[in-house]
């Protein structure tokens, strides 16, 4: 029988821990590690050339340490940036996170979108390239929110977080009169994986319904697509969490749903 996949997911925090889910779900025959970078969490507050210093290096490290089979990086703001790097530097199969611009574009009805992503996200010329890309006509509204990454990393460690200060970072993304539901924003890109984190929250707090585009399935589709046919006869593999910080997590149970069920390491 032929071992087991090893997977690494790749984030400047606990936000990675949406797309983790996804590919576990769709590959329980592989070993996953997840890299939280809270050393240097926001990458939102760190400049372009700063984060790409980081990031390519730490891969190397983590790449000797780990010997994954591909790496998933599961940020918006580092995919953006250092992927044509990491690719050049190392022979492992990558696997970025961007904007899901274009199925949101092609499934909107009124034609208007919002993407919310950290301020470094949407201001990115990666971002507009694919609004002139993929944007099919779309009105496309570029919200760049400065603390929902934080606010989400809080909330799952348990800290209680204010309907107010969410809907602060959301409010932007509702364009259009709230009355008319054929030319007000129907369609809202989740161009940070740490917002899934709170989706039940910023479902319930939106103007309006909106369809929420998360890209962590089909992520993991593509995931799936690399590795190749599943292992046979394995049901479940272990699982790691790795803290740059090197601090001791105490999330505990809030972990082990995003693991499949498995206690990481």
């Amino acid at each position: 029988m032929a071992d087991s996949p090893t997977i690494m997911v790749f984030d400047s925090g606990l936000g990675g821990l949406t797309v983790l889910r996804e590919v576990v779900a769709a590959r329980p025959d592989a070993h996953f590690v997840y890299v939280a970078d809270d050393a240097f969490f926001p990458y939102g507050h760190h400049g372009e050339n700063e984060i790409i210093a980081r990031v390519v290096p730490l891969m190397g490290d983590l790449i000797k340490a780990h010997d994954p089979d591909l790496v998933v990086i599961a940020c918006n703001t580092a995919s953006t940036l250092v992927m044509t790097h990491l690719r050049a530097a190392y022979s492992v199969p990558f696997v970025g996170t961007v904007p899901a611009i274009k199925p949101a574009c092609a499934q909107s009805k009124t034609k208007r979108v919002s993407v919310l992503g950290t301020k470094g996200t949407v201001k990115r010329e990666y971002t507009k390239a694919l609004i002139r890309d993929f944007a099919q006509g779309c009105e496309v509204t570029l919200v760049g929110s400065p603390e929902l990454a934080s606010l989400a990393e809080a909330a799952l460690s348990g800290n209680a977080i204010s309907d107010d200060d969410i809907l602060t970072e959301l409010k932007p993304c509702f364009v259009g009169d709230p009355a008319d539901t054929s030319a007000r924003t129907d369609t809202v890109v989740l161009a940070c994986t740490h917002y899934p984190l709170l989706l039940e929250r910023l479902t319930k707090l939106a103007p309006w319904p909106v369809d929420w585009i998360d890209p962590a399935p089909a992520i993991a589709r593509r995931v799936s697509d690399l590795l190749g046919p599943r292992v046979s006869g394995v049901v479940q593999e272990g699982a790691e969490m790795i803290f740059t910080s090197r601090r001791a997590h105490a999330l505990g149970p809030a972990l082990t749903p995003f693991f499949g069920g498995r206690v990481p390491a």
